[in-house]
């Protein structure tokens, strides 16, 4: 029971703590502003759109045709965990219920992946 209640609460509690570290000064790509920062962890998808939109003000997944243009600026953009490897989500939901992911090793999207994966996560908000 104990287990139970802890692992939800150390979630909620990442999510505190790490907002504006997370954010810290967004990137501008046009429309688009980007964290600084991946989250510190992998996350499934689930998780991924709960803490990005825990962030507050707009911030959440990109999609798939925003997360490519992270790929394609992620020199510019920085603050990956592994800058040029992993993968990472989008909010784009493709076959089967299955989100794109576009790995940023050889930029490659595909949708081979559910829900319950782990993989990185930059969140993003639209430019006021």
């Amino acid at each position: 029971m104990k287990q139970l209640l802890l692992i939800p609460m150390l979630f909620f509690c990442y999510l505190g703590m790490g907002q504006s570290s997370i954010i810290g000064t967004p990137i501008t790509i046009g429309n688009l502003l980007v964290a600084q920062k991946d989250f510190p962890t992998t996350l499934t998808w689930y998780k991924a759109t709960d803490a990005c939109t825990a962030l507050g003000d707009g911030w959440r997944l990109p999609t798939a045709e925003e997360l490519n243009t992270i790929y394609k600026n992620q020199t510019i953009i920085g603050g990956f965990n592994y800058p040029g490897s992993g993968s990472y989500w989008s909010s784009t939901v493709g076959k089967k219920d299955s989100p794109w992911q576009q790995n940023f090793e050889n930029g490659v999207q595909t949708t081979n992946y559910y829900k319950f994966y782990a993989f990185f996560v930059r969140a993003v908000r639209d430019k006021d």
